[in-house]
């Protein structure tokens, strides 16, 4: 019932934000990577990035609640790990248009503009090199959307659940839907960026105020709440 509370509900929906920004710049990610192949190849490495994004999604989601327990120094690294990830989001948004219609069209597999080809003007590259890229991508943001979303959900453990599932379900049944969608409505990613930020520096505000409560304890109560014990 925790989810029909106010927190609940606005924890949940900062959740779904961010689990369609991230699970959307992953699949992009992999798009580029697999965009200067052949078609062949380009569908298997596309099939091996969102299989292996699924797969490490569920293993960080089993192990990322217990890492937050440990301590709120775990809390202060997560946070800052974030700061990483908003930094790194902003640097992908802004890259070319055309690089990112390259992506999205080998992700659909469909040629959007009409020139003849899907994903053509890729750089190209060998198969090794595009899945090495992709699992080196992969490991990255899906870490940084698990961590994200238990961020978030940090007191709600329902929200917790709910998120994790449904990052791994984007990932593995909808990705290709997802970077169409960021493609075509860019300001989605934006807000996404912004809440990923707000989750950052309300866990490196609630892993301060844990760990050094006489320095920081003026802090507690910023950002919704005082800082959970562990």
């Amino acid at each position: 019932m925790e989810i029909f509370t106010a927190a609940g509900f606005t924890a949940l929906l900062q959740v779904i934000a961010i689990d369609l920004v991230l699970a959307g710049d992953n699949a992009i990610v992999i798009g580029l990577a697999a965009a200067g192949l052949p078609a062949e190849q380009r569908r298997k490495a596309i099939l091996v990035g969102i299989a292996a994004a699924t797969v490490l999604r569920i293993g960080f989601a089993l192990i990322t609640q217990w890492l937050l327990a440990i301590g709120p120094m775990l809390l202060i690294a997560g946070g800052l790990l974030l700061l990483w990830v908003c930094w790194k989001m902003w640097r992908e948004l802004r890259v070319s248009h055309a690089e990112e219609h390259e992506a999205t069209e080998a992700l659909s597999d469909t040629d959007l503009n009409a020139d003849g080809t899907v994903a053509g003007q890729g750089r190209r590259k060998t198969f090794a090199q595009a899945a090495w890229q992709i699992v080196i991508a992969d490991v990255s943001m899906s870490l940084d959307n698990v961590l994200a979303v238990a961020g978030a959900a940090m007191d709600h453990p329902t929200v917790l659940i709910i998120g994790l599932g449904l990052s791994i379900a984007l990932m593995g049944f909808a990705a290709s839907f997802v970077a169409r969608l960021l493609h075509r409505y860019r300001w989605i990613a934006y807000i996404g960026l912004v809440i990923i930020l707000y989750v950052a520096i309300k866990m490196l505000l609630d892993g301060a105020v844990n760990q050094f409560p006489d320095q920081f304890g003026f802090l507690s109560g910023w950002f919704g709440g005082h800082a959970p014990a562990h």
